[in-house]
């Protein structure tokens, strides 16, 4: 009972902060429904990034792979510092001067309306066959963990599953759809408070049982047990080899913190350019603190536990956090885990909204569409995605590399060929709409093929940066073949005041700074 007292409480708490901060605003309009008003703050958007970012695809998957594999997956998170500096110094004045609501968008202004309508696409696709199921599933596999929900019914596990994946799909939906992107980043703002407390609480509760009362005891004491688990140097042979960190990894970061919308779109809904920095940049602090909940704990479930689990990697945090935390925490933690699940799955839901109605239903439906039927028709849209994405769900278990390393190789087919023409567009002048289209469906082609259809015995990492060249060489050399006909002109549309935030330039190479000392101290 106390379980359940403490998960709805907090349930309930976030559900009623986000209706109090938005029993005023109106979220009928397209900058009110899809941008929030253009009003986040530093604060708000960051903790919103960091939810829709980090949800139990990193809890389970994550920590899952790090007590098979050790430190070394650091490397997913920590380098997220370095891209979220790039995107605030480099890619944000561009965005915000411009004034966009998607990142299709500026490939409709940069290239062409056919460019954007594949990428919108695409984009679509990737939310319903890759993210949003790992999200649902790992989801189900914490809360039936945590309150045997098939023994409650009398059912099967998979069937638990399938229920849980249900209710979190409805839950979440109803957030994003009546909400819109304020009430999304409000309920992140508080999940994200609830989710550093209760993750950072794994690792502090397991380290003093493990050092009898001594949290410093207990973490020298696991380093002299397993130092091998603490390397972040990874193996050309491991899951996340060094050499990746030059190659593919950098550009899927990059992509993920600059260019992808379900991240920047909050950035888009800042108040003005210094808060908006602020945002990026408070992310790129907490992303170099998140190994703590995320990484770990599955290196201390390993000393707990041993190779027990190892052809079950993604059932070893639930394990642990039932091992270790207090039947009257439980309940809380599990509210944590159930919103970070929502904060995710509505962050998705709200971005996939923007993108059909601004990019798909207003170019090709209907372009003379007012705000309300824009509103309207993302709402459908979202509901047709959260049921497609409730029914794929329970099909993404049993993964040989585990959940978080598929979502990342299933990424990749969208991924790093999007990322090849923004770029391109950013910084290649020359790079023309065909060249930029032929470069997508090349890059797309090549990963599928060496990826899952042949045996090349090359990292998929690796694959990534041999796909990025290749992506930009062929479209430079389609560029000279098929020219723009004209002069690309980014005209200018601000909506906000663009005066730079006076603290982004030192906190940027702070940051910078502390990725490489992560490396060099763990590297040793």
């Amino acid at each position: 009972m106390l379980i359940l007292i403490s998960f709805v409480g907090f349930t309930a708490f976030v559900g009623f902060y986000s209706w109090y901060k938005l029993r005023n605003d109106n979220i009928s309009t397209r900058d009110g429904y899809f941008l929030g008003g253009r009003s986040l703050t530093g604060v708000v958007i960051a903790g919103s990034m960091i939810m829709t970012n980090i949800s139990t695809e990193h809890l389970v998957g994550m920590n899952g792979s790090a007590y098979k594999n050790g430190m070394i997956i650091i490397g997913w998170e920590v380098t997220s510092a370095i891209a979220l500096v790039i995107a605030a110094l480099y890619f944000l004045p561009t965005y915000l001067r411009m004034g966009l609501t998607t990142i299709p968008e500026y490939l409709e202004t940069r290239f062409d309306g056919l460019t954007k309508t594949i990428v919108a696409l695409l984009l679509m696709v990737s939310f319903v066959v890759t993210l949003l199921p790992i999200v649902l599933y790992t989801g189900a596999i914490n809360l039936e963990s945590i309150f045997n929900i098939s023994e409650i019914l009398n059912i099967s596990k998979t069937e638990g599953i399938w229920v849980t994946v249900a209710a979190i799909g409805v839950l979440g939906s109803l957030y994003a759809i009546l909400g819109g992107l304020k009430a999304v980043a409000f309920s992140d703002s508080i999940n994200a408070i609830g989710l550093l407390v209760a993750g950072l609480f794994v690792p502090l509760f397991a380290l003093w049982d493990i050092g009898s009362g001594n949290i410093l005891n207990g973490l020298s004491q696991m380093y002299e047990t397993i130092p091998h688990k603490f390397d972040v140097i990874g193996e050309e042979s491991s899951v996340l080899p060094f050499s990746t960190l030059f190659t593919g990894l950098m550009i899927n970061q990059i992509y993920f913190w600059g260019m992808n919308q379900t991240i920047i779109q909050r950035v888009f809904g800042a108040k003005n350019m210094a808060e908006a920095q602020k945002g990026l940049l408070y992310a790129g602090v907490l992303k170099i603190m998140i190994p703590l909940i995320i990484v770990l704990p599955g290196i201390i479930a390993f000393y707990y536990f041993g190779n027990k689990f190892y052809d079950q990697q993604d059932f070893i945090y639930p394990e642990l956090v039932k091992k270790i935390f207090p039947v009257s925490l439980i309940g809380f933690f599990a509210a944590v885990i159930l919103g970070a699940i929502l904060s995710t799955f509505n962050s998705v839901l709200n971005s996939s909204a923007t993108i059909f109605s601004l990019d798909i239903y207003k170019k090709l439906i209907n372009s003379q569409a007012p705000d309300k039927e824009l509103v309207r028709v993302g709402k459908i849209s979202s509901v047709l995605l959260a049921v497609s994405s409730i029914l794929i769900a329970p099909m993404v278990g049993n993964a040989p590399e585990g959940l978080y390393q598929l979502m990342q190789q299933l990424n990749g087919i969208f991924f790093i060929p999007i990322a090849s023409i923004l770029l391109a567009g950013l910084f290649i002048p020359k790079i023309s709409a065909t060249g930029a289209k032929v470069g997508l469906f090349t890059g797309l082609l090549f990963y599928l093929l060496t990826t899952f259809l042949m045996d090349i015995n090359i990292h998929f990492i690796h694959v990534w940066g041999i796909e990025f060249v290749l992506n930009l060489v062929v479209m430079y050399l389609v560029s000279l073949k098929y020219p723009s006909k004209g002069r690309v002109s980014l005209s200018p549309h601000v909506h906000i005041d663009m005066t730079p935030w006076r603290y982004a330039k030192p906190l940027s190479l702070a940051l910078c700074a502390i990725t490489v000392l992560v490396y060099y101290l763990l590297g040793q």
